[in-house]
């Protein structure tokens, strides 16, 4: 076994790696950019070594710099997590020719597999159901649109070297095949390296499931079952569960079978993943193999009891697979939720900053994984008896950190486990709730909007689900009348338990509880609901018309958090002081909740609301990032959905596009030039 390795990557699966590693006695090394001179996978590794400044293309995927970094901490093997220089063969023969050994699979295998074009032939050859398309080299946009008309539209332009939902469109005409194109081949060059692109017939309404296979070099491949990956943004997963409510079990054989296939016509050796998509009827139809550790794997770890990263490492030792295919059961269900450093109220454009508040809820250890240090075969059709739910997050940041534009928006991956899918989502529900994220936009309140949704509740998903159920973007949630009422009590009780402080504190009443008085005003985003609050030394009973909910809670002033039973079932608040009242979020909606005795609630009604400044005569950048491309000139005449501007952040480009038919009155920015959120790109007349 090794005694020290080198991760050469950065952020949570840094971290992730390190923390396997450290299990097994294995000291580690990390590597770093300027930017994350001070981050946290630079922080738990054993020692570390500076690789160049911020952007990837000068750090994190240039060879020579991680190869000088293993020279001169005399690691004896590389990890080298996802994205970056993972699915690079050129890194993996240089390690191999250094004597170090490549924590992955065989350069070969990533050579025939991390090349979409020829993974598809492969695929092919192996008796892989594939899907239609075109696998030659597109010189530019004008034969992209003419392959994209054979083929017949809706297609998908995806990057031969991508991943991560980088250098991919959908295209439904041949203007957008023909900007999808362009966007595409930059995107690719930018984030692998290689602009090579390829298209192939884009399947509607279908369910992105993967198989997760381990194969070792004694010969052995297993897989380890399917994930859900169906709830896509921009073809960026955003939740993944495994299994998949979706599968049976003749599919799931014949899919796991098929990805063995393909990974032993390759010589796969380590962990890897077969991709799908997989129609109504569930037919389906090979998309990739990404040879590489996926970002979704702890799902499959948590229903597993399998430590990939721990095989990963010890199948780059040589040592053979400890399970068969017959031991690897599926024990209850693993759901994971993205954090992403993203506004969803701002069509989920990257947000970055400093992480003022970082408070993730607390990891409870459960489920097959926990079971063991090291994986023991578990008899067939039962669940080590290791806690009935599980929390885990993986993270790659913390409170007082940075949160920069050069890289992926990814802050962590909350993952819940339960004994069927209903106590994994109940678990998530709770978790997410209970995530205090502060100092930048982020997407909590869109993960437990999802969690809510009677489609995805149903297990009725496809990769469209995002488009289709918000097709206008994220506008928030709205709670139902009875959540609604449940809110309201508590902020009565909560702002009882306030008073009661504040004279306690003035030192004016002796007699404070009784003087606090009993009926309020709760006003939930403008709507009002009468109550009355009777305390006790547990709690408060809180009427509200003809209703009478029980509120339990240790909540104090000052605490962030409240964790709330309302007649017996739980609630879960994050809470922050405003005057007269509080802003809360719970179950993925904002509350701005005002407590008022009745007189002043009567009197709040009358006041006139502040209306936003019109900004409808300007092209503001929606987020902060590089000016790529200016498309029109001052006194050009734009059309609705005409492209005036492409700003890039987190190495994803975005075309802002005109509203409405506009004259441009003036220009503001130039291509190059680095602007914050609402900055003036151009004015119309």
């Amino acid at each position: 076994m090794f005694n020290k390795i080198l991760i050469a990557n950065r952020g949570e699966i840094a971290c992730r790696v390190i923390k396997t590693a450290k299990k097994m006695g294995i000291a580690t090394v990390a590597v770093y950019s300027d930017a994350d001179r001070n981050a946290l996978h630079v922080k738990m590794a054993d020692e570390a070594v500076r690789i160049g400044p911020p952007p990837a293309n000068q750090s994190y995927i240039v060879i020579d710099r991680i190869m000088d970094a293993v020279r001169q901490t005399g690691a004896q093997a590389v990890h080298p997590g996802y994205g970056f220089l993972s699915e690079n063969k050129k890194f993996a023969e240089a390690l191999e020719q250094e004597g170090v050994v490549f924590i992955g699979p065989p350069s070969g295998a990533i050579e025939a597999m991390g090349d979409k074009i020829t993974s598809k032939k492969i695929a092919q050859e192996a008796s892989v159901s594939t899907v239609p398309g075109y696998m030659g080299l597109i010189a530019d946009a004008g034969k992209a649109v003419r392959i994209s008309a054979d083929i017949g539209y809706p297609v998908m332009i995806k990057a031969s070297a991508g991943g991560g939902g980088k250098g991919m469109r959908i295209a439904w005409n041949d203007e957008e095949a023909r900007e999808g194109f362009e966007s595409s081949k930059n995107e690719a060059a930018a984030s692998f390296g290689d602009d090579r692109i390829f298209i192939e017939k884009f399947v509607t309404q279908p369910r992105h499931i993967e198989i997760q296979v381990l194969a070792d070099t004694h010969g052995n491949c297993v897989y380890l079952h399917e994930r859900e990956c169906s709830i896509q943004r921009r073809n960026q997963k955003v939740i993944e569960e495994a299994p998949s409510p979706f599968v049976d079990p003749e599919t799931r054989r014949a899919m796991g079978e098929q990805a063995c296939a393909l990974a032993r016509a390759v010589g796969y050796a380590s962990a890897g993943t077969v991709e799908f998509i997989v129609d109504a009827d569930r037919n389906f139809f090979f998309l990739e193999m990404n040879t590489r550790l996926q970002v979704e794997h702890p799902v499959t770890e948590l229903i597993t009891g399998v430590d990939l990263v721990e095989q990963m490492i010890r199948v780059a030792a040589g040592e053979p697979l400890p399970f068969r295919q017959e031991d690897l059961q599926i024990h209850g269900w693993a759901i994971e939720s993205r954090l992403y450093a993203e506004d969803p109220f701002r069509n989920f454009l990257p947000s970055i900053g400093r992480l003022t508040r970082y408070r993730p809820p607390a990891e409870v250890a459960g489920g097959p994984l926990a079971a063991a240090d090291r994986w023991v075969p578990a008899h067939p059709g039962t669940t080590p008896p290791v806690g009935r739910t599980a929390v885990r997050n993986d993270t790659g940041v913390y409170e007082g950190g940075e949160i920069s534009m050069f890289y992926d928006p990814m802050i962590a991956k909350l993952c819940s486990w339960g004994a069927d899918r209903d106590e994994a989502l109940s678990q998530m529900r709770t978790a997410l709730d209970s995530f205090e994220v502060e100092g930048i936009g982020h997407n909590l309140p869109f993960l437990s909007a999802v969690m809510d949704h009677p489609k995805f509740v149903a297990g009725d998903i496809s990769t469209a689900f995002i488009a289709e159920e918000y097709p206008d973007g994220f506008q928030g949630v709205t709670l139902p009348d009875e959540e609604l009422e449940r809110v309201a009590a508590t902020a009565a009780a909560m702002h009882r338990v306030a008073e009661i402080r504040r004279t306690q504190i003035s030192g004016r009443l002796s007699n404070h509880e009784r003087r606090v008085g009993e009926n309020w005003v709760v006003c939930l985003n403008g709507q009002d609901f009468p109550v009355r609050v009777r305390a006790d030394r547990a709690g408060a009973t809180v009427t509200l018309g003809n209703r009478e909910l029980r509120v339990e809670s240790d909540w104090k002033p000052g605490m962030s958090l409240a964790t709330v039973t309302v007649d017996g079932q739980p609630l879960v608040l994050k809470t922050d002081r405003i005057a007269a009242g509080y802003r809360l979020r719970t179950r993925g909606a904002e509350i701005k909740a005002h407590v008022r005795r009745p007189r002043t609630a009567e009197l709040a009604r009358l006041m006139p609301e502040k209306l936003p400044p019109d900004t409808s005569k300007f092209l503001l950048c929606p987020m902060p990032g590089l000016v790529v491309k200016i498309n029109v000139e001052a006194g050009a005449e734009v059309q609705e959905g005409q492209a005036l501007a492409t700003v890039e952040a987190m190495k994803m480009e975005n075309t802002l596009r005109a509203e409405r038919n506009a004259v441009v009155k003036s220009i503001n920015a130039a291509p190059g030039e680095s602007l914050k959120v609402d900055d003036v790109i151009m004015e119309f007349e």
